[in-house]
């Protein structure tokens, strides 16, 4: 695992491809692999939790299934952690602002028992860029944001999710450039993006931040992207993230292994 802190020099890009298709094929049992080593191998408990609210948010055309073993992961460090509660995931409706403006409303009922603690949002693919839209908002405040596998720096010609969109949707993925700078801005909270180089699905170069900012971290990780919620690295990440103190923000340190005597 390697952890890529935001200090590159802001230079024009060229956009990177989408993921080769071999990676893409190859998604499914990757990730089916990762579920049986997570399974018989279950990852180490992290820092015990503070108890603050957690929302998880799944990827496009998924729900809060395909998130319960991230979901889980965080109950158990003791968190309360819960589902968006939107149910099948099929990408904003209408206006964007209006939907996202719901989904804020949405937020804050399911917050209504947590003592008006601000909640840590994680996103898993789309449901991230849910997540750090959501932080930029200021009628939901929130602690922090952890997106995982979000091309959230990129365009629908960096991801093989198009065409299920618009299978969903009826329409094609459009985001005029506008729209693309805003996505591309960190939310004003400390926001960590964990991304991995063999993701089938979108464009790891995507889901890195092109400039430099303070509370701002990209951590890579060894994995599908269909397996994320439950990759090992990932959640490994997730908990030393979530026990972060607020306030206190610091970047994610992979552990040092211990040099042979």
């Amino acid at each position: 695992m390697t952890t890529t802190l935001c200090r590159r020099p802001a230079q024009r890009r060229t956009l990177a491809p989408r993921p080769p298709l071999l990676l893409l094929g190859t998604e499914p049992w990757r990730a089916a692999a990762e579920y049986l080593h997570h399974r018989v191998l279950p990852t180490p408990p992290g820092p015990p939790g503070d108890g603050h609210p957690v929302i998880i948010f799944p990827g496009l055309a998924s729900d809060g299934h395909a998130v319960a073993p991230l979901r889980t992961h965080c109950q158990r460090l003791g968190y309360a952690a819960m589902d968006w509660g939107r149910g099948f995931n099929t990408g904003p409706d209408g206006d964007v602002d209006a939907w996202l403006a719901a989904l804020a409303d949405d937020m804050r009922q399911l917050l209504a028992g947590c003592a008006g603690r601000p909640p840590t949002l994680i996103g898993w693919s789309l449901g991230g860029i849910y997540a750090r839209e959501l932080a930029k908002m200021a009628r939901l405040p929130v602690r922090q944001v952890i997106t995982i596998g979000t091309p959230f720096n990129g365009t629908p010609a960096q991801t093989h999710a198009g065409w299920v969109y618009r299978l969903l949707s009826g329409e094609a993925p459009r985001i005029d450039p506008a729209l693309r700078q805003r996505l591309a801005t960190a939310p004003p909270v400390p926001t960590t993006s964990i991304y991995s180089r063999s993701d089938g699905v979108v464009a790891w170069q995507a889901c890195r931040h092109a400039r430099p900012a303070p509370l701002v971290q990209d951590v890579q990780v060894e994995g599908s992207h269909l397996g994320m919620a439950w990759n090992p690295q990932v959640l490994r990440v997730v908990g030393d993230r979530l026990a972060q103190p607020p306030g206190r923000w610091q970047p994610w340190q992979p552990p040092q292994h211990a040099a042979p005597s």
